[in-house]
């Protein structure tokens, strides 16, 4: 007897349920191409995804692996290949991963400077405008005070980047060296970033830094009979920069 393809259960007619059986002679259904499962192939997304990801994971243990050895050989005593790669590895670890041992043993600065930095901008007419002098020192003493967790930017950026210009230039501001170029570029961006976000906006393409230096009091009584310590009021020059500001 042949199945009608309909099915009854329980005296219920399930007129929209059929039947899942196939006749010999019914013709076979095709699957399409794109349906077919090959077993280990994936997308090409995948793929291309999958193979990001390693290019990515290897140039990153590339990078980690080039670093590490750099600065090993920036702390390492001296040696052939330090002298003969030195000016690689200190163009590498200058001025961002600069290494020393102030974490063992703090040398805390004996002197309270107060950096300021105004900048200046010519218009098409040729007439220039000066900004006010800008207390950089004071906005990172604000952000470390009565706080518990200050960042390290606040803490030792600017000034970090005032030490090293004078540790290559002394009393000159003209630069005699790569790495003294190097450490006066720097400077000159960090306080052009300082100034670019104090500055309301404005434009500005020269800077100039005034940097006054007072040292810091002996304690106890015996110092209240010594003359003050003199101050330095170190003015320099005007610095060209990129523009900055709208």
């Amino acid at each position: 007897m042949r199945r009608t393809g309909w099915a009854v259960s329980s005296g219920i007619e399930s007129a929209g349920v059929k039947e899942l059986h196939q006749s010999d002679s019914d013709p076979v259904p095709q699957q399409r191409d794109d349906e077919v499962d090959v077993p280990g192939k994936r997308p090409m997304g995948v793929r291309a995804m999958q193979a990001g990801l390693r290019t990515a994971v290897a140039v990153c243990l590339v990078t980690t692996l080039v670093h590490v050895v750099l600065v090993f050989l920036h702390v390492a005593p001296a040696n052939p290949v330090s002298k003969r790669y030195g000016s690689q590895v200190n163009g590498w670890v200058y001025p961002l991963f600069e290494q020393n041992w102030r974490l063992f043993a703090p040398d805390p600065d004996s002197f309270n400077r107060t950096i300021l930095a105004r900048a200046a901008h010519s218009d098409s007419k040729g007439s220039v405008q000066v900004t006010p002098w800008f207390d950089l020192a004071a906005v990172d003493h604000s952000a470390v005070d009565h706080n518990v967790f200050p960042s390290h930017t606040s803490q030792n950026l600017l000034r970090r980047a005032w030490t090293s210009y004078v540790e290559t230039h002394g009393g000159s501001d003209t630069a005699r060296s790569e790495r003294a170029v190097m450490l006066q570029t720097y400077l000159r961006n960090v306080a052009a970033d300082r100034v670019a976000a104090l500055n309301g906006g404005g434009t500005f393409e020269f800077i100039q830094l005034r940097v006054i230096t007072l040292p810091v009091a002996a304690p106890g009584a015996a110092s209240r009979n010594r003359p003050p310590a003199p101050s330095e009021d170190r003015l320099l020059p005007w610095w060209k920069v990129t523009s900055h500001g709208k």
